[in-house]
């Protein structure tokens, strides 16, 4: 941390010291598939407490806002109703073609101002969502789309039109805010997303043209915070592919302070760390990507991680159906694999 203060009395000393003594409970440390299977269902479980109550369903009531003909694809404006009161604006990207159906991937956006947009393609000629898309590779909706996948990008609460693309409380970060309210009021903030984020695929099956058998989901960042637990916890998810969020909890959270209330299921580090979490997406087939020059989520943490994701694939007799991608680049999508990964695994 630059500019530390060496002195016993300040607090951020004392934190990093009391983390490096906790050994979380769930920590990844199977020899067999029958461990592992059990570990697993302990740390779901655990996963699902921590995260609290979901909210109710209620009646999706989706409607089409506008239709855009592009290229390659359709893409359709929708809102959706995703708890009583609670209305999630997404993007809709549908392959032309001649197939009756598609696959379909849930597209992740990361924590930004734009939310979904950048990621569908949308810029509305403004230049600084193009330089979003130019640096960060970033409209992986819309690729995803041009090769033939349906994709969904949805807006999560604290971002995009869900803040009316403005933070009242700036400078603090609206996704601090909106977590602390969710927790006052008996609810996680990422609890609620992942909720959205099912509520998605619920409104994917609704439609037609789309392969139920075969949906993936990928995401950049609080992206793949969300790619994470969506994978993990939703059983129509059948692939994931987490770009540039593989770390340790001491690494982001702790040495650090790279994190925002969006990605916080409190408790978590007395059980497990994000590597033990990602690990428990095996059998599942899984794409991490990890840039060398990232600075978010450095790649010595990424490695870290990567060592225990690969020992539970390993001990699950599916190291084949793990995919770690270290690509020259920073905080980014790769796109190197990520089309080959999601065509071997969901184009059937």
């Amino acid at each position: 941390m630059p500019n530390r203060i060496d002195a016993p009395q300040i607090t951020d000393n004392f934190i990093e010291k009391w983390a490096k003594k906790i050994k979380p409970e769930y920590e990844f440390n199977c020899k067999t598939k029958e461990e592992f299977y059990e570990w697993k269902n302990r740390l779901i479980k655990k996963i699902k407490e921590l995260l609290g109550e979901f909210p109710e369903k209620c009646d999706l009531k989706a409607e089409k806002i506008s239709e855009e003909e592009k290229e390659k694809y359709i893409r359709e404006k929708w809102i959706i109703q995703t708890e009583e009161d609670c209305f999630m604006p997404l993007y809709l990207l549908i392959p032309k073609g001649n197939k009756k159906k598609y696959p379909a991937i849930l597209c992740c956006h990361g924590h930004g101002p734009y939310g979904k947009d950048p990621v569908a393609g949308v810029h509305n000629n403004n230049p600084d969502v193009i330089n979003h898309i130019k640096i960060n590779n970033y409209n992986y909706g819309e690729q995803m789309a041009e090769r033939g996948f349906v994709a969904i990008c949805p807006d999560w609460r604290s971002f995009g039109e869900r803040i009316g693309y403005y933070n009242i409380f700036a400078p603090r970060d609206i996704c601090n805010i909106h977590f602390l309210q969710h927790l006052i009021l008996g609810r996680t903030l990422l609890g609620a997303n992942i909720f959205d984020g099912m509520r998605a695929i619920d409104f994917l099956l609704t439609r037609d043209y789309v392969d139920k058998e075969n949906i993936g989901c990928m995401g950049l960042s609080f992206g793949g915070t969300m790619t994470t637990y969506l994978t993990l916890l939703d059983d129509r998810i059948k692939a994931g592919d987490i770009i540039c969020y593989a770390t340790t909890t001491l690494h982001y959270a702790i040495e650090r302070g790279n994190f925002c209330g969006s990605q916080i299921v409190p408790f978590l580090y007395k059980y497990a760390d994000v590597g033990d979490v990602i690990a428990a997406i095996c059998p599942k087939p899984l794409l991490i990507e990890s840039g060398v020059n990232d600075t978010c989520f450095w790649i010595h943490s990424a490695k870290q991680a990567h060592e225990k994701v690969k020992k539970a694939y390993e001990v699950c007799e599916c190291a084949e159906d793990l995919w770690i991608e270290v690509f020259e680049g920073g905080h980014s999508f790769s796109g190197n694999k990520a089309f080959v990964f999601f065509e071997k695994y969901l184009m059937k």
